[in-house]
C-alpha cells in the first residue's frame, strides 16, 4: 500500500482529499490517506480530522521526515513548487505536483533530473491529461470524424484577480500559470508539440503579473491554435477543434463533461458524447501515480516529463515576450 501525504491544506488540497475519500469508498485499497502538512499545525489537524488522515504536521519538513510517507501531493502556490519538490526528493518521496509544475523550464528540468537520479516517480498533476475524456476526444479525431484538424481555439477565464496567489508577483501570480496552461495543454493534446512560432500580447496588473492575454501558436505543418486566458472576467471555457469536415467541442478545457461533434455537411445532426461519471476528475492522476510506482516507472504515460518541460518552455517564451520575470528567477 502506498501512503499518500498532502503538502498544503487549502482548497485544492481539500479537493484531493475528497477525491481520495471517494476512491476509498469505491473499494480502492492500493493507498492510504496518511498525512497532511501545513505551516499552521492547527490547520493541518483540522484538515486531517475532516478528511480522515492519520497524521497532521505543522511543518513540511516534519512530514517528510516520516518514513511512512511514500507519495506527496503538492498543493501549494506555483512559487513554492520547485523548493518543495527538491525537499521531497531529498527525503526519498515520490511526487505528484499541482500545475504549474514549476515557474520556469530550467526549474522543471532540474527537479526531474534529481528525481530520476534517485529513482523516484515525479509527475505534474494537470488533471485534464489523465482523464478518459482526453482519450475519447482523440479517438474521435483519429477516426477522421471531423476530418483533418486545422485550427484549435480554447479559453479559460475566471474573475479571481483578488486572490493573493493570483495578483502577487512573489507568488508567481498571473493568468498564465494558473489558467493559460490549460488552454495550451488542450492545443498540445490535439496538435502535438511541433510549434514553429509563438505570437502573444498581454495586459498586466499594477503588481506586474499578467491579468489577461491572447496566444497564437503556429505549428510546423501549418495548424494554428488561438488561445486566451484571463483573471479579469468569466469565460465559457470551451475548447474547439476545427477540422476539414466539421468541429469537435468540449464544454470545459479543464474538466470536459460533454464532447460535441458538428459536421459541416449535416449541422442539424449534431452529436454529443457524455464522458464517464467521475468522483472529482482528480482520481485519474492518482491512479496513474499508483500504477507507475508499482511498476517502477518514473513518469506517467499521460504526462511525460518531456511534455511538462516543453509546455514550461512555451510559457517561458510567452513571459519573455511580455517582459514578465518573477523576483526569485
Amino acid at each position: 500500500m502506498i501512503n499518500i501525504a498532502i503538502m498544503g491544506a487549502g482548497y485544492i488540497a481539500g479537493k484531493m482529499a475528497q477525491t481520495l475519500s471517494g476512491m476509498k469508498a469505491k473499494g480502492n485499497k492500493t493507498f492510504g490517506t496518511y498525512a497532511v502538512a501545513s505551516r499552521e499545525e492547527s490547520r493541518a489537524q483540522t484538515f486531517a480530522k475532516e478528511h480522515g488522515f492519520a497524521k497532521a504536521y505543522g511543518s513540511y519538513e516534519a512530514m517528510l521526515n516520516d518514513p511512512n510517507v511514500h507519495l506527496v501531493y503538492i498543493a501549494t502556490p506555483h512559487s513554492h513548487h520547485y523548493e518543495q519538490m527538491k525537499m521531497c526528493i531529498a527525503h526519498g518521496k515520490h511526487v505528484l505536483c499541482e500545475k504549474a509544475f514549476t515557474v520556469n523550464a530550467p526549474q522543471a528540468e532540474e527537479v526531474i533530473a534529481l528525481a530520476r537520479e534517485k529513482g523516484l516517480y515525479m509527475a505534474e498533476a494537470v488533471w485534464t491529461r489523465y482523464q478518459p475524456s482526453r482519450t475519447f476526444m482523440l479517438e474521435i479525431i483519429d477516426r477522421g470524424v471531423i476530418g483533418t484538424p486545422k485550427m484549435v481555439t480554447a479559453n479559460l477565464a475566471v474573475p479571481n484577480w483578488e486572490k493573493p496567489r493570483i495578483h502577487k508577483m512573489e507568488l508567481a501570480g498571473g493568468a498564465l500559470l494558473d489558467l493559460g496552461i490549460y488552454a495550451i495543454t488542450f492545443a498540445s493534446m490535439v496538435l502535438g508539440s511541433k510549434v514553429a512560432s509563438i505570437h502573444t500580447t498581454a495586459q498586466m496588473m499594477d503588481t506586474g503579473v499578467d491579468m489577461q492575454e491572447s496566444i497564437t501558436l503556429i505549428y510546423e505543418s501549418g495548424e494554428m491554435a488561438v488561445l486566451c486566458s484571463a483573471v479579469t472576467c468569466a469565460g465559457d471555457n470551451r475548447g474547439v477543434v476545427y477540422g476539414t469536415k466539421g468541429t469537435l467541442a468540449i464544454d470545459n478545457v479543464t474538466n470536459p463533461q460533454v464532447i460535441t461533434v458538428t459536421l459541416h455537411a449535416a449541422p442539424e445532426k449534431e452529436r454529443t458524447y457524455p464522458v464517464p461519471p467521475q468522483i472529482t476528475g482528480y482520481e485519474y492522476e492518482v491512479e496513474a501515480a499508483i500504477d507507475a510506482i508499482g511498476k517502477g516507472r518514473l513518469e506517467p504515460e499521460a504526462m511525460p516529463h518531456a511534455e511538462t518541460i516543453r509546455i514550461m518552455r512555451v510559457m517561458d517564451e510567452l513571459r519573455a515576450q511580455w517582459g514578465l520575470k518573477y523576483p526569485f528567477e
